[in-house]
């Protein structure tokens, strides 16, 4: 028997190398794409262009749009023939191994193509495009045995069209293009969609490079066929941190930075090898002004916030992600701290960077699992004795710790500045009829005339202008701001409610307060009591603002805390021995259930 092709022993055959590579996990075409970019920098670019062609598609018997090709251009220093085929090989190029810069791994050109579509064409050039060499990795060739090492390259005019659509890069004396076609694994299918869901990537990953105008990227669209875009934007920098001026954040935080420093930067010189090495984590906490508003989260701009949540972890300039393991779950609060850890590509190893450049796996792993989990999984009794141990042995994951402890520490710190901004943040009005101000009040007019005198009811008559002092004053006692005082007053006055209520800090265990004050019942939320967290801050969060999963969470909680409240009532009722204090608890229980069902009445 003769084989048609001659049989190979390869350790690891190309083929399959090739086809593992396609599932390397990128998190999307946004991050393969970065990997190009990544590419253009290093080689000096300073505009880069990613283009979608697009061609007319009968689907479903309607003509719609899909991307055929896409391509990154740019006008870095361009290849020559051994570092282009170098380029396309996995695991080789031009910087294996360099620490000076964004790449090292030698993955990036092959790996993210090969993760999007089946081919990947490249045209360099160090002469003018009109000297440019090509080659090509086309997977069913390799699959097939049919192209076994990088094809040699050769001089190959590029297509026109691309020209065309890149007119400043097309007079570069120096370029590279990048074309994936065979889209076989593109999340997206339209150049719409994929620009709209890279923007936000786009900007984040290399925020620093285009604040400081050291390149311009560049996304456009257009049709075969068709000499001009139909889609054309440069990227703006989106700051996780919101310190930077002139971003792609919504007016009026486009402008002027939405965040303000907190704290002090925390710097490490950390010695690892030979040399000592910085390593820098700094934070940052919405403006008041930014938060102000019953739902400043279901603003653009809080909306924009949103999308950002998580430690932004950085290496040699560039993002490598958003860590949200540091976050509570979709608390929206969340999106009002930002955490930047910053450190350089010689510490990959310590951080656990992935040759894809979207991890940080070590330090991810940590923000994950507490420090005593930690010792444990490593064999000591305690924290202590594993940085005891870690110190001794001069561990460089000891480094880890001390990052995670400062990030754990301003959290939680930040977490209750903006707990306290929130108590203390300005109400809403309940002018509407069908709040439960106006509801009570109108069944408490209903009791009145029925008989029932209550003691707030004495001082009803009293002038408006006497009654709105005298409950501003009752509010300011509460320590309720001297300008929301005076607003609530009035705004209770003028609307005719009998009940008002208010945030205050109490050291008793009482849930909430009653201070009849000038005809009204003041009502004070202790914002101390457990049960405030578990059912006011969950139930005041903004609905529009969140998704199906995080409101039945949000709606099974709350009434998880009502189940408590209930449940304590019954369990202090059962711990009245005394005959004649149960009863009277009873009594209570029983005349209060009375009111409320006249309360709910009103609904």
């Amino acid at each position: 028997m003769v084989a048609n092709k001659k049989e190979t022993f390869d350790i690891v055959p190309s083929h399959l190398v090739v086809r593992a590579m396609r599932d390397s996990g990128y998190k999307n075409a946004a991050y393969a794409i970065a990997e190009l970019v990544d590419n253009a920098i290093q080689a000096g670019a300073t505009l880069v262009e990613i283009v979608c062609k697009e061609e007319d598609e009968l689907v479903s018997q309607r003509t719609r749009r899909r991307v055929k090709e896409i391509a990154v251009i740019d006008n870095g220093a361009g290849m020559d023939t051994e570092t282009l085929r170098k380029a396309l090989q996995f695991g080789n190029g031009a910087r294996l191994g360099d620490r000076s810069g964004i790449g090292r791994f030698g993955m990036g050109l092959p790996n993210s193509s090969m993760s999007q579509a089946k081919k990947v064409d490249v045209w360099t050039w160090q002469k003018g495009p009109s000297s440019s060499l090509y080659t090509y990795l086309a997977l069913e060739e390799v699959e097939s045995g049919d192209m076994e090492e990088v094809p040699k390259p050769e001089r190959k005019a590029i297509p026109k069209e691309w020209l065309r659509i890149s007119p400043k890069i097309a007079k570069s004396e120096t370029g590279t293009l990048v074309i994936w076609s065979d889209l076989d694994r593109c999340d997206w299918r339209t150049a719409h969609a994929i620009f709209r869901n890279s923007e936000y990537t786009i900007g984040r990953v290399y925020r620093r490079f285009l604040a400081r105008g050291k390149v311009q990227i560049r996304m456009c669209a257009f049709l075969a066929g068709q000499t001009e875009a139909h889609f054309d934007e440069y990227a703006r920098p989106n700051d996780p941190l919101y310190l930077m001026e002139d971003t792609s954040c919504p007016a009026p935080w486009d402008r002027v930075p939405m965040f303000e420093p907190y704290g002090n930067d925390y710097i490490i010189k950390w010695k690892y090898g030979k040399k000592e090495y910085p390593i820098r984590v700094r934070c940052a906490i919405a403006k008041k002004a930014a938060r102000v508003g019953h739902n400043a989260g279901a603003e653009p701009h809080g909306k924009h916030a949103k999308n950002n949540i998580g430690v932004s972890i950085m290496r040699a300039d560039r993002e490598l992600e958003l860590q949200t393991g540091w976050c509570i779950g979709y608390d929206p609060r969340e999106r009002w701290w930002g955490i930047e850890v910053d450190f350089p590509p010689a510490l990959d190893e310590v951080f656990g960077v992935t040759n894809n450049k979207q991890n940080a796996r070590t330090l991810a792993e940590y923000a994950m699992t507490s420090l005593d989990q930690i010792a444990e999984r490593e064999g000591y009794a305690s924290e202590a004795e594993l940085q005891e141990a870690w110190t001794s042995d001069s561990d460089p994951r000891l480094v880890l710790l001390m990052v995670k402890r400062f990030i754990e520490e301003n959290v939680a710190n930040m977490r209750q500045i903006m707990k306290a901004q929130h108590k203390t943040g300005k109400e809403r009005r309940y002018a509407d009829p069908d709040s439960a101000e106006m509801k009570g009040t109108k069944a408490t007019q209903k009791r009145i005339a029925e008989g029932h005198k209550g003691v707030s009811d004495k001082d009803a008559s009293l002038p408006d202008s006497e009654r709105e002092s005298g409950i501003a004053e009752a509010l300011k006692t509460e320590g309720v701001d001297t300008a929301e005082a005076h607003e609530k007053a009035q705004g209770v006055v003028s609307d005719g409610r009998k009940y008002e209520f208010y945030k205050v800090d109490l050291s008793t265990p009482e849930f909430f307060s009653i201070r009849p004050k000038a005809g009204v019942i003041l009502i004070g939320l202790n914002t101390n009591h457990p049960l405030y967290d578990h059912l006011v801050t969950l139930l005041e969060q903004d609905p529009e603002d969140a998704d199906v999963e995080t409101l039945r969470g949000r709606l099974r909680q709350s009434y998880e805390g009502l189940k408590l409240l209930l449940e304590a009532w019954a369990r202090y009722e059962d711990e009245l021995t005394d005959g004649p204090r149960r009863e009277r608890a009873q009594e209570t229980r029983f005349q209060w259930g009375i009111v409320a069902r006249q309360f709910f009445r009103e609904d």
